[in-house]
Parts: C-alpha cells; structure tokens; sequence
C-alpha cells in the first residue's frame, strides 16, 4: 500500500496549497472554467482535456476526480438528461470538489454531479462501506479476516460502487499512471465493465517513450509527480486492446515532452477506445470504402478493408466505423431500403457489389457545390 499511501499524501497536500511540480500547461476550453471556483482551478494536477469527449446525455465516470474541475466542466456538457461520478481515494480532494457542489448545483440548474470515495483499480469497492464495516469489525486474527474478504467479495457483487454497464463514456486526467503496476490490468478490467456496451473512454495521461527503470520506479516523489509510473507508449494502448477494447489510438500526442528524465522522454497524450457493442450480427445490406492513404487495413475484429473498395460489413460493424476514432477514415453506403439477410456470415474481405446499394444513402464524404 506504500505506493497508494504515498500518492494520497502528496495529492492531499495539493488540495491545502498548489504543487507546481504537479502541474502540466493544458488549453482548458476556457468558456467551461468561467463558472467554476478559482480554488477548484488553482488545485488542478491534470495533463490534457478529456471533457472535449463528453456528449449531451453523457453518463461520464472520471477516475481520479481530485478537486472536481474535470467533473464540473463535462456537467456542462452533459446537459439536463446526462450525469457525472467523480471517484477519488483521497479525503482532501474529494472535500474540496463536494465544498462547492451546492454552488455548482445552482448554477448548473440541478445536482448532477456525485463524488464517490474508491479505488479506480476496484470500482466496484465501496470504501465507505468498508470503513463502517472494519470500525464494527476490527480485524484482529485470521478468522475476521477471512470474514472481512467473504463480506466484500459479496458487496463487489451485490452492491458495487459503479454498477455495470452503467457508463456512456470513462474519463481520467493523469491519474491511471499512479496505479500500482500489479493492479492495471484490474483497473482496465474495471473500466470495460463499468461501460456500457458501445461506450468509450477518453484517458489522458503520461506514457513514456522507453521503459522506466527500476531505481525510478521505486523513487516515491517521480511515482507521484506523474512520472516514473508512466505507461511505455506501446504498452499503454496495448493494456486496452487486450482489455477487449476496440480502436485504442492517441487523439492527442504532445510533440514536446513534458519531462526529461535519464534521457527517458515523458509526454502527455489522451488515449481514446470504444467497448464494442453487443447488438445482433446481421446482413443489412451495408457497405464502407476505405479511403485511404494504405493499400489496405485492419481492424481489431480482424476485418480486412481494402483501398477503394466496396466491403461487405454487418450493420453493427457499419455503426462502428462511422462512429469515432473511425470516423472519417470510410465512406459509409447504406442500401436504399432497410433489410436484415440474417446473420453476418460473408468471409472476410467480401466485397458489396455497387447493384446492392445503388439508391442507397452514402456517409464520410464531402457534398460538392460544383454540380
């Protein structure tokens, strides 16, 4: 618990006063900061802008929500009909962001804003309730203890702190990079379950362009200045692929590294990907051309696109790929008329023949004037 004890401490001190050396220069879209507190602002530590994800109707979970400015900004994004859950592990922080929720709340016109206190590799863990439960139950021998594991696995189960499938969209500022290393595979676990199925995830953060070594890992005050835990920036985009996220790609790669350390170049980037949908495989009778500039690409269901042609996907693979990060990478060609042949069965790589669609409306490209 050293590295969480350490973390807690140093970020606790930067909700009584600015750290400097947390602070990482980020273009905040200044027409979201007017309305909120200038103490919220002040004792910010983020390193990029995941709000400009957020969408009108948004349920959006931020892990690590520190002070609340991440939190309060997407709230005015999110509109009447979306909320936003800020999760933290630190006391000072979490009473900062809830010692203006009542400002916020007027002047959002509603309370749609809640802070949770937990641990982002374990979203389901209610700290709270673990705190009443070991305040009832002091742990004194290995039977309590046992009782204690049994009691919270089945609170993870029964009652989680974040329900599943319950979010629109995950977003963190510079915060995953603090997680114990042992614990990121949980913590992405985490984050796919908590989403809904097509829900996406907007992580900004630290990667490093070598790997960290261990003298630095296990120097306390780069761990939580947001460097020495930073993810190699293969492996960070690795971690969700494997997850079962789609799409995992940088929307924002600082061309200037933040830090220089041993030579080790630490910059700021935001990672996006989307959970894929469980909706029914079927034949609609859909189509995409790729673009280009490649001869050909894949994507991380194994589907083929091939330059200039017209493949064959399922509706659900058409959704996805006129959704972001895909967007803009395809035309999409629906068939006139809706369909559904059953199934999704062509072999990878099929073609749609152009009788199929002809008639048929047609997306991802520019409407010329010139006709």
């Amino acid at each position: 618990m050293s590295i969480y004890s350490d973390v807690s401490e140093r970020y606790a001190k930067g909700a009584q006063a600015r750290e400097e050396s947390l602070c990482c220069p980020v273009d905040y879209d200044q027409s979201l900061l007017a309305m909120l507190p200038q103490e919220i602002i002040e004792k910010d530590y983020g390193c990029g802008d995941p709000s400009r994800y957020v969408r009108s109707g948004d349920t959006v979970l931020d892990l690590g929500s520190g002070g609340g400015k991440i939190c309060y900004m997407a709230a005015q994004l999110v509109g009447d009909t979306g909320q936003v859950i800020g999760v933290d592990m630190t006391d000072d922080m979490l009473a900062l962001a809830r010692k203006y929720q009542g400002e916020m709340a007027e002047k959002l016109g509603g309370d749609r804003v809640a802070f949770k206190k937990g641990y982002i590799q374990n979203l389901a863990l209610d700290v709270n309730k673990v705190n009443h439960f070991l305040s009832e139950h002091p742990i004194n021998d290995a039977n309590v203890l046992s009782e204690f594991e049994s009691w919270k696995t089945k609170q993870c189960v029964e009652a989680p702190l974040i329900e599943t499938g319950s979010v629109d969209l995950v977003i963190s500022n510079c915060v995953l990079n603090l997680v114990a290393e042992q614990d990121r595979k949980q913590m992405i676990a985490e984050i796919f379950r908590v989403l809904k199925p097509g829900g996406r995830v907007a992580i900004s953060d630290i990667v490093a362009d070598e790997y960290v070594p261990e003298h630095l890992k296990n120097d306390a005050t780069l761990w939580s200045g947001c460097i020495s835990g930073a993810f190699h920036e293969k492996d960070f985009l690795q971690a969700f692929t494997d997850a079962g996220f789609v799409g995992s790609s940088y929307d924002k790669w600082d061309a200037a590294p933040w830090q220089v350390v041993e030579g080790i170049e630490f910059r700021s980037v935001t990672l996006t990907a989307v959970k894929p949908s469980k909706a029914d495989l079927y034949d609609g009778g859909h189509g995409v051309l790729y673009k280009g500039p490649y001869a050909k690409v894949y994507d991380d269901l194994g589907n083929i696109y091939l330059r200039g042609e017209r493949m064959a996907v399922s509706k659900r693979t058409y959704d996805l790929l006129m959704a972001q990060p895909y967007e803009g990478g395809f035309i999409g060609i629906e068939p006139s008329e809706q369909v559904n042949h059953g199934g999704f069965c062509k072999p990878q790589g099929a073609l749609r023949p152009a009788a199929e669609t002809k008639g048929g409306k047609q997306a991802g490209g520019e409407d010329s004037a010139c006709c």
